[in-house]
Formats: structure tokens, C-alpha cells, sequence
């Protein structure tokens, strides 16, 4: 089997003081080229320090609404990912049932 190699490449557009602008990225093997996006949240694994790398930005036009469900949705996202990786189905529903309160507390999917 031969190895591939993969890009995912972030392109960040920061006014004068560093505030990010505009937020672009590439994903070379999903067909994603200067896909716009408001906010982002990247965590990386140190295994030398075992502990956790993160990026966390967001442009200066994300309103505080819109940040409250990518919040949301980055918690659902990750209880997901924590399933998949270590099988702890009584944490994830833990932590599911912990999003189900920051959604009601937030007020997020009220009509």
C-alpha cells in the first residue's frame, strides 16, 4: 500500500491589529478551494507535552448568536468524534446531555 500525502491549507486575512477578517480554507482531497468561513476551531494532539494544540478564530463580522451554535455544534460534533475513538457510550451520553442544556440555556433552537 502506498502512502498519500494530504493539504489542508488555512488562509487567514487579519486587519492592522490581527483581527481575522476573512477566513478561507482548502481541503486538497475533498474538492474544498477557498471555501469561505466565519470561525474556527482546530485542536491538535502534542504527544510529546499530552496535551492539546488549538487555534481558535473568528472574523470580525460573527455575530455572538451565530458563535453560540458553533459552539453547540462543535460540543455535539466532538462527543460524536469521542464515541467513535474510545467506544464510552455512557460519557458520550453524558456530554450530550450536557449540549442538550447549553442549548436550552442559550436559547438556541427556540422559535
Amino acid at each position: 500500500m502506498s502512502n498519500k500525502n494530504s493539504q489542508i491549507i488555512i488562509d487567514v486575512n487579519t486587519d492592522e491589529n490581527h483581527v481575522p477578517l476573512k477566513i478561507n480554507w482548502t481541503a486538497t482531497d475533498s474538492g474544498v478551494e477557498n471555501q469561505r468561513s466565519k470561525a474556527m476551531i482546530l485542536s491538535m494532539w502534542d504527544e510529546t507535552q499530552n496535551s492539546a494544540l488549538r487555534i481558535d478564530l473568528w472574523d470580525k463580522d460573527m455575530k455572538v448568536d451565530e458563535m453560540k451554535l458553533f459552539v453547540h455544534q462543535t460540543l455535539v460534533t466532538m462527543a460524536d468524534s469521542f464515541e467513535r475513538a474510545t467506544g464510552e457510550k455512557q460519557m458520550t451520553l453524558a456530554m450530550k446531555d450536557f449540549c442538550d442544556y447549553f442549548a436550552e440555556k442559550m436559547k438556541l433552537y427556540e422559535s
